[in-house]
C-alpha cells in the first residue's frame, strides 16, 4: 500500500511539472492566426513595402511582363484604425491606394478595395524570409481596357528596406 501510495505522489508531481511549464514565458499572450498574418504582410511594426526591384519579377499568364510593373511597390499598413495599402507604378492594376482584408479562415488570401482590375479580387499570398508572392487572376470583361489586362498574374517581390 505504501509503495502505491508513494506512486501516486510521484506521478501527481511529475504531472504538475511538465503541465507547469509552456513555450511562452514571456507573459504575453499567443498571436491568432490573423495576427500572424497581418505581420507577415504589414511586419511588425505595421507597415511593410515590398517591391519588384531588386530581384521581384511580375508574370502574366506564365510569360514574364517585369518591365511593365517596372518601380512597381505596394505597402501593406495595419493598425488600430485598420488595414490599408498604396501602390505605385502598378500599370492601372492596382488602385494607388486602399483597404485590404482577409478572404476566408486560413489568412493566405487577401481582397483589395478600389476600382482598379486587381481590385475586389482574391489574391494568394505566400511568404518566404523577405521575398513576398502574390497570385491571381484578373477576369476578362466587357470593356477593352480591362479586357487586355486580363489574365493570371504572378507577383515576386523584395521587402524594401
Amino acid at each position: 500500500m505504501r509503495s502505491l501510495v508513494r506512486n501516486y505522489f510521484t506521478f501527481t508531481f511529475i504531472f504538475i511539472v511538465f503541465t507547469a511549464c509552456t513555450d511562452n514565458t514571456s507573459g504575453e499572450p499567443e498571436k491568432s492566426a490573423e495576427e500572424i498574418a497581418t505581420e507577415l504582410l504589414a511586419g511588425l511594426e505595421g507597415s511593410q513595402t515590398w517591391t519588384v526591384a531588386n530581384g521581384g519579377s511580375v508574370s502574366k499568364d506564365g510569360s514574364t511582363v517585369t518591365n511593365d510593373f517596372e518601380g512597381f511597390e505596394i505597402r501593406f499598413i495595419a493598425n488600430n484604425t485598420g488595414k490599408t495599402y498604396t501602390a505605385i507604378n502598378s500599370n492601372l492594376l492596382f488602385d494607388s491606394n486602399g483597404n485590404w482584408v482577409f478572404t476566408g479562415s486560413n489568412y493566405d488570401k487577401i481582397t483589395l478595395s478600389g476600382i482598379q482590375p486587381a481590385s475586389n479580387k482574391e489574391i494568394s499570398f505566400t511568404k518566404n524570409q523577405d521575398k513576398l508572392r502574390l497570385e491571381f487572376v484578373v477576369p476578362a470583361p466587357q470593356n477593352a481596357r480591362v479586357n487586355a489586362l486580363a489574365g493570371f498574374y504572378v507577383f515576386d517581390l523584395i521587402l524594401l528596406n
